[in-house]
């Protein structure tokens, strides 16, 4: 009985720790606005390219799409990142949402219409390209407001992508369905839609006036200086160029699913509903544990352990031509996709000035989102020309070979970060010595 006790209260403990974010007001009310609303974003995710091949049957145009949609975080971003550093986060998450559901209501009129054509989804497209430009890199900058400083930075950042790949999870599901009876323009409505409930919970927020930064340095000059912040510290470096790789090379998997579950695993909109929605539970599972640590520490290590794991499963996928098979490898793919870029977005927040905080995860967005387009491109015209499985197997070989690159330049990252971690308190052992150090009639 009192074994029992003790297993009930060790679940519990994990349990609050791992949602431990959700006692800041703001933060529990972003988490159900957004989780509802992102449900609809990945439901359009899924019904987009299917309906780009269902009407061009073309590989190369599903990298057309995909290059429009990310160009703009590309191009923008770093300037993206130095006009979130002056304006208030908030009010640029509000237009960028209110914005963003324009977008999906033009899109859902276009489809639901009869009248949609290649080149409005391409239009479109960049569209939200250029909203997701200014919206990733304040969202991220923002979860520090919400859950108020960097005790919780870590943990909101593993619910947000517990709340990301839930939605990963049930939308493409969802999409599945809806794609077989109702068609794309019903998931474009639904996700119009979607918009109005991280919309109101962003109303709803108490949000301290905070005093945009009126000076007008040239931007430029900051766009400068946010560069060699950047990359003049190996850490941050790394850890972007790594995760511009794994874009690159291995999220460009996502826009070759459509060919997959049709012509390698003979399938429909089922079959590719049900192999995104396989990535979201990896993605899921990974977000999960990610929450339930309650310290950064190590996790440094898992970055480059996340992307061999996301590697092997895509190298394995390419020579599937299983369903069952591929659903099995496409979770452990996600499971690693999810964590490496989690772990890094984690780091990232930690260490980084708050004064540079938007210009870093601009940087961030860009790695994240801007490298898949040349991405998109490269996989559409390799599967052309050597088929989707090959293009598969490189992008995953490429990931490998970063993977090992990173972990070979871990130790020297560590050494570098370990004098922040020590001055916020993170390493306590450390902490609490410099304290009693300085403590009157301690030591000799």
């Amino acid at each position: 009985m009192k074994s029992e006790r003790k297993n009930n209260g060790k679940m519990s403990i994990r349990i609050n720790t791992i949602f431990r974010s959700l006692r800041h007001r703001n933060y529990r009310l972003f988490f159900s606005g957004q989780s509802i609303s992102l449900i609809g974003t990945w439901m359009q995710r899924i019904a987009l390219p299917w309906a780009v091949y269902r009407m061009t049957g073309s590989e190369v145009l599903l990298g057309v799409v995909g290059f429009a949609s990310s160009i703009p975080s590309f191009v923008l971003a770093p300037f993206a990142g130095v006009l979130i550093d002056r304006w208030s986060r908030y009010r640029v998450m509000l237009v960028t949402q209110i914005i963003s559901m324009i977008q999906a209501s033009v899109l859902a009129w276009l489809s639901l219409s009869g009248a949609l054509e290649i080149w409005h989804i391409i239009l479109l497209s960049v569209v939200l390209g250029i909203i997701n430009t200014f919206d990733m890199p304040a969202r991220h900058s923002f979860v520090i407001n919400m859950v108020n400083g960097k005790e919780d930075i870590g943990n909101a950042i593993a619910l947000n992508s517990m709340m990301f790949n839930g939605a990963r999870l049930i939308g493409p599901s969802v999409a599945g369905i809806v794609l077989a009876t109702a068609g794309e323009g019903t998931c474009f409505l639904i996700n119009a839609i979607s918009y109005l409930f991280v919309i109101a919970s962003l109303m709803m927020m108490n949000v301290p006036l905070i005093r945009e930064r009126k000076e007008r340095t040239p931007m430029l000059r900051e766009l400068k200086e946010g560069l060699d912040y950047t990359f003049g510290f190996p850490p941050i470096k790394h850890i972007i160029l790594l995760l511009g790789l794994v874009s690159f090379m291995g999220a460009s998997y996502q826009v070759l699913m459509p060919v997959y579950a049709k012509e390698v695993l003979l399938g429909d909109s089922h079959t590719y509903g049900f192999l995104m929605g396989g990535a979201g539970a990896g993605a899921l599972l990974g977000a999960i544990f990610l929450a339930s640590r309650d310290t950064v520490l190590r996790l440094g290590c898992l970055i480059p352990a996340a992307t061999a794991l996301l590697s092997a499963g895509l190298i394995a996928m390419s020579f599937s031509s299983s369903f069952f098979i591929s659903m099995f490898l496409i979770f452990f793919t996600g499971l690693g996709m999810m964590t490496q870029t989690a772990a890094s977005n984690t780091i990232l927040q930690t260490i980084t000035d708050e004064d540079k905080r938007g210009r870093v995860m601009s940087f961030y967005t860009m790695a994240l989102m801007g490298t898949v387009p040349f991405g998109s491109l490269l996989a559409g015209w390799m599967a052309k020309w050597i088929g989707t499985p090959w293009t598969i197997f490189f992008g995953g070989a490429a990931c490998l070979a970063g993977a090992l690159f990173f972990y070979r330049r871990l130790p020297e990252l560590r050494r570098l970060v370990r004098p922040v971690y020590v001055s916020m308190g993170i390493l306590p052992e450390v902490a609490v010595g410099i304290r009693s150090a300085n403590e009157p009639g301690t030591g000799t």
